[in-house]
């Protein structure tokens, strides 16, 4: 018993140093490194800037009054459809006709004085051509005439004015199109005194609309005439309307300290869904590619570091941007021209061809918990179980 007991001592010795250094060691398995790839393959890339903006006819004209009165006749209602020259609504033409009569009657007076200096003008031109009268005698008729002749023309002025405020008191629209707005009934008085009185709103062709949206000053930039555009509207949450851009206006409008620009963007309306005054939802593409080679663009973040590679050989090159590829037992960087970015994916134009696998990141399974290489760390991956202790 006691040989016995001389052999397994050591032996319990072992097994509880070696337990130790396990424990100690945290149990930890080999890490094994893994790294994900992805194929160079062709994509479509798009860059685009969203706003909001307002539905509104290409043309629309405000009809109103050059003459105060009272309206009596309406003939449009909301949605009529009118054309070039069409009367729509009259106002009251008793004191425009009054105002009429009174310049022709002193248009009739002034004529009658001035055919009488005229013939008076004549008799004193010929009695001074013979001696007859002193010459400020003469010069007083000729100066009486000439008064009567300016009143005549002041008087003819005066009936012109009024036949054409009488003119005015019917109104007619001054394009073909759809009545939008009425801002008046019959029996309401309007004044014209100081601003011309708004009566109706008419819009030339609601087939053809736009969209006037307003753009950030920060995205502003990069918007261009005949770019390509999508909106929605809540009217109509599942149809997708197409459009373009057609003008960037100068002008810029600050509101609470937020800085815009307008952008007019041209909405085909055939199916005559969308209405003057709503809300769209736009998206304007100010760059587009179609089927252009591409990487993901973190695969251009990628650099290896020789601590995580393990045993694999790194073969770096010259270049401002790099992919990386296994071959083999080798990590090895291609130097690459890129173009356009949509964030999530990048365009190659030369430097690697399609179908090669590039190196997107690196995992490194510790035990149970994976880590991503090159600095980066799944966001939901717990820690290994010695990170936060203390030393």
């Amino acid at each position: 018993m006691k040989k016995l007991s001389k052999i397994w001592i050591p032996v319990l010795i072992l097994a509880i140093i070696a337990l130790a250094w396990w424990l100690m060691s945290g149990g930890k398995e080999e890490k094994k490194v893994e790294f994900l790839t992805a194929k160079v393959e062709e994509a479509n890339l798009q860059n685009s800037v969203t706003a909001t903006g307002t539905i509104e006819p290409v043309t629309s004209v405000t009809v109103g009054t050059q003459v105060s009165g009272i309206v009596s006749k309406l003939y449009v209602d909301y949605n009529s459809e009118v054309k070039k020259g069409q009367v729509i609504a009259e106002l009251d033409k008793t004191n425009l006709m009054s105002e009429l009569n009174t310049a022709k009657a002193n248009l009739a007076s002034v004529q009658s004085a001035y055919n009488y200096q005229q013939s008076n003008y004549n008799r004193y031109q010929t009695l001074f051509n013979k001696g007859l009268i002193s010459a400020n005698d003469f010069e007083n008729a000729r100066l009486n005439f000439q008064q009567a002749k300016e009143q005549v023309a002041t008087a003819q002025e005066q009936v012109k004015r009024a036949q054409t405020n009488l003119g005015y008191a019917t109104i007619t629209s001054p394009i073909d199109g759809i009545v939008l707005s009425k801002s008046v009934e019959e029996g309401q008085t309007v004044a014209a005194s100081f601003s011309t009185p708004e009566l109706f709103k008419i819009a030339k062709d609601l087939t053809n609309m736009q969209v006037v949206a307003n753009v950030d000053e920060a995205d502003i930039g990069n918007v261009k005439a005949g770019e390509r555009v999508s909106f929605t509207v809540d009217a109509y949450p599942d149809d997708t309307f197409e459009g373009s851009v057609t003008q960037v206006r100068q002008e810029a409008t600050t509101t609470n300290n937020v800085v815009t620009y307008e952008v007019v963007i041209n909405a085909p309306n055939s199916s005559m869904k969308l209405k003057p005054g709503l809300t769209a939802n736009v998206t304007i593409y100010t760059a587009e590619r179609q089927g252009v080679l591409c990487v993901p663009s973190k695969a251009l973040r990628f650099t290896p570091v020789k601590e995580a590679v393990g045993d694999k050989k790194i073969e770096d090159c010259q270049g401002k941007n790099k992919v990386w590829v296994l071959e083999g037992n080798t990590l090895k960087a291609r130097s690459v021209q890129i173009g356009m970015s949509d964030g999530s994916h990048t365009e190659v134009i030369s430097g690697i061809s399609k179908g090669v696998d590039v190196i997107t990141e690196l995992k490194i399974t510790d035990g149970d918990i994976p880590e991503m290489g090159d600095g980066e760390r799944s966001p939901f991956a717990p820690g290994p179980p010695d990170r936060n202790k203390k030393k």
